[in-house]
């Protein structure tokens, strides 16, 4: 009989930077072999976490949380881990293969959460009266037509994190200037030039420590799956695009040529010509996304 395990994640609250640090020490705290460190901070100054699970040579990375309005990837991702590291200790099975064995053969480095400041502005996390919510507020009354605070996608600068590495920025730049974004605003201001921002230079940096065989990076919403970046198609993309697409249900496809440059997956592609993957996870009916995890490590 599989004992009883206390439920660490909550999947029913808006999730905060502070739930996120509260939920990775229980989950430290309950699972002694995961791992906890931090990729770098924030513009203001918080600690950005992330959770490596499992001792295998092969390294993956996945990330999630890097447009504010698009929170609840980090929920998924921690609900992941909580699944995992669950699998792991009662010695489960997932999709056919022993939960250890894949422990085993794959170092996993997940990054729930890139933009603690602009999701803590979404969630309802900060004070109105305080200068931190003012800057948002005054950065937003340039742009009307987004809607304030959960239209906000950017980091607390107003700098859109995944438009900030170097894979054709120039190109992205022009893309979203010819749409009014020139200045700081709630998305879509792609910045003076590319890795200006912490959180961004921070996951940049954080890659080229590793060698990751494969980056998923996790956006919310439409359920599809975008594996290219122009004509680069790194070997076995595809094929495990299409393992993605089975198993979630999810549409693989091309990215929109607006949204084609200076994305965490664009760079990781160009730089590395190895497989990356933007999964749009879940879709949104009556103000809930309901969304798939993919449980592919490999």
């Amino acid at each position: 009989m599989k004992e009883n395990v206390t439920e660490i994640v909550p999947t029913n609250v808006s999730y905060s930077y502070r739930i996120l640090k509260e939920n990775i020490k229980e989950l430290k705290n309950t699972y002694a072999f995961l791992k906890v460190g931090s990729i770098g901070h924030s513009v203001l100054k918080k600690k950005i976490p992330y959770i490596k699970i499992g001792n295998g040579k092969k390294e993956v990375l996945y990330h999630g949380g890097i447009h504010a309005n698009e929170w609840i990837t980090s929920t998924l991702l921690m609900k992941f881990i909580e699944n995992f590291s669950r699998a792991i200790s009662l010695n489960e099975v997932i999709y056919g293969k022993p939960a250890k064995h894949l422990f085993s053969m794959v170092s996993l480095y997940v990054i729930p959460m890139v933009n603690p400041d602009g999701i803590d502005l979404v969630t309802g996390s900060l004070e109105k009266n305080s200068n931190i919510y003012k800057n948002y507020l005054e950065i937003s009354k340039k742009y009307k037509n987004i809607s304030f605070p959960d239209g906000w996608k950017a980091n607390f600068n107003g700098v859109d994190l995944n438009l900030q590495f170097p894979a054709k920025w120039e190109e992205a730049k022009r893309i979203k200037f010819s749409q009014g974004f020139t200045n700081p605003a709630p998305r879509d201001f792609v910045g003076k030039e590319p890795l200006t921002e912490p959180e961004a230079l921070a996951l940049y940096n954080f890659t080229l420590k590793h060698n990751f065989n494969l980056s998923i990076s996790y956006h919310t919403q439409g359920k599809e799956i975008y594996w290219q970046f122009l004509d680069y198609e790194p070997p076995k993309a595809k094929e495990i695009g299409e393992e993605f697409a089975k198993f979630s249900g999810y549409k693989l496809t091309k990215v929109p040529y607006n949204s084609s440059f200076a994305g965490y997956k664009d760079w990781f592609i160009q730089n590395y010509n190895k497989p990356g993957f933007t999964i749009e996870a879940g879709i949104r009916r009556k103000s809930t996304i309901n969304f798939t995890v993919s449980r592919n490590l490999s």
